[in-house]
């Protein structure tokens, strides 16, 4: 591959895909180089985009025939025991109206192919099946391009882009970015269950169009520091549980014995009865936070998406994050062009917007929650068990009185943990998100 291009970019996910449709749009000479067979390849199973961010890219990105799964009226957050838990719930009209498209469902491998496309149709060039293995330098150790794994492969480029997710193997070997540790990375696992359309509508309660998502912290990560997720699609649920690394480690808990058990819980399995499995995969979620965030910028590269570890766990956002540093990147990029500079002082303005973002300020605002996620395994394990406890006895009609429920509850309670902690664990908990 002889030819010269202005700016090469590694990954065709949200990230990569963003910044190409921003340069190619300003006339810049673009190659996206992506390991998967065709974008989203690796991403079978279904996801929760944000219309904003998207729509900072591609205006009129209906228009143009997104693969929309389901429009999302209504959040939902489930607090687990074994047997039984707690759902608060939030849903709103406008979100079927004025808001419309706030947040909505998309099958990756559909999104991820149709979003390459349109960065296609505004010039850029998309070069699947292609593993980028190094990086090519000048003398000053600036960056000039990539190496591949095809024939002649080497790409020159003024600039490059990193975007190829949190497992790249080019960021930690390049220097940019160390391997994450284990406790700043999730494991977790996808399973899609195919489910008719208007069960689904019964289930969730929604009309035709509309969807729910659910997030759930508990017992179903079996004491580990973790979380599970449940997305409506259009006839279809994608399940999702993972929990940090380092915890898989020392439970040795195997990660599809995990799922096994949540689809059995009483509040999933009548949400999936019937139901029959279309696809299963593993994936890793960036958990390091602020702290694990590298050098995003340098002589020749940016850094973005996933690989610059950009990930809000406590909302679970990572598309939107991925794509709004795509959208920085390009824009940092194009003046850089325009001032023919293409060293890290110039684009260093890359950082700078980053941290004028709500992406960074968000970033910093929960750098201490997963720290307090990990180090409170009680969240995990006594908490749930006797916030249940609490509630069944509550309710059960008996003969006893109340007075007496209570006084047992509180004895349970003491004697399991004490009341202080609880004050202290919620002191901990306000500080890690104020």
């Amino acid at each position: 591959m002889k030819e010269e291009f202005d700016v090469a970019i590694v990954g065709a996910g949200p990230a990569g895909v963003s910044a190409a449709c921003i340069l190619a749009e300003a006339g810049l000479k673009v190659i996206v180089l992506e390991r998967g067979d065709f974008p989203g390849s690796k991403n079978m199973s279904g996801g929760v985009l944000y219309g904003h961010d998207l729509a900072q890219i591609l205006p009129d990105y209906m228009e143009r025939g997104c693969p929309v799964e389901r429009n999302i009226i209504e959040s939902r957050i489930w607090y687990l025991s074994r047997e039984g838990g707690y759902s608060l719930g939030y849903r709103d009209d406008i979100f079927s109206d004025e808001r419309k498209y706030n947040a909505f469902t998309v099958g990756r491998a559909k999104f991820d192919r149709w979003f390459a496309a349109q960065a296609q149709k505004k010039g850029a060039l998309i070069v699947p099946s292609t593993v980028v293995t190094g990086l090519l330098r000048d003398g000053n150790s600036a960056v000039t391009g990539v190496v591949t794994d095809r024939e002649d492969g080497d790409v020159k480029a003024k600039v490059t882009l990193l975007a190829d997710g949190i497992n790249s193997k080019l960021a930690a070997s390049t220097g940019f970015r160390s391997e994450p540790a284990p406790d700043q990375v999730a494991l977790a696992v996808k399973e899609v269950i195919e489910i008719p359309a208007d069960l689904i509508e019964k289930r969730f309660n929604v009309s035709n169009g509309d969807g729910v998502t659910i997030e759930i912290i508990g017992q179903v990560t079996a004491g580990m520091d973790g979380i599970a997720v449940i997305y409506t699609n259009k006839r279809s649920l994608s399940l999702s549980i993972g929990a940090n690394l380092q915890d898989f480690v020392h439970s040795r808990i195997k990660p599809y014995e995990l799922i096994e058990d949540f689809k059995k819980h009483p509040m999933v399995a009548p949400l999936i009865a019937g139901g029959r499995a279309l696809e299963y995969i593993s994936h890793w979620l960036a958990e390091g936070g602020y702290h694990a965030i590298p050098r995003l910028y340098g002589d020749g590269y940016l850094i973005a998406g996933d690989s610059a570890m950009l990930f809000n766990s406590l909302h679970r956002e990572g598309n939107n994050l991925a794509m709004a540093s795509g959208r920085m990147a390009a824009q940092t990029i194009i003046e850089a062009f325009r001032r023919r500079d293409f060293s890290k002082n110039c684009l260093a303005q890359y950082g700078d917007k980053l941290s004028n973002s709500y992406v960074m300020n968000d970033l910093k605002k929960y750098r201490r929650f997963n720290g307090f996620l990990y180090w409170h395994k009680e969240l995990f394990g006594t908490l749930p068990e006797l916030a249940s406890f609490a509630a069944r006895e509550m309710l059960t009609v008996d003969g006893l009185p109340k007075k007496f429920k209570q006084r047992m509850i509180m004895k349970e309670l003491r004697r399991r943990t004490s009341v202080w902690k609880l004050f202290k664990l919620v002191w901990q908990g306000w500080r890690s998100v104020k």
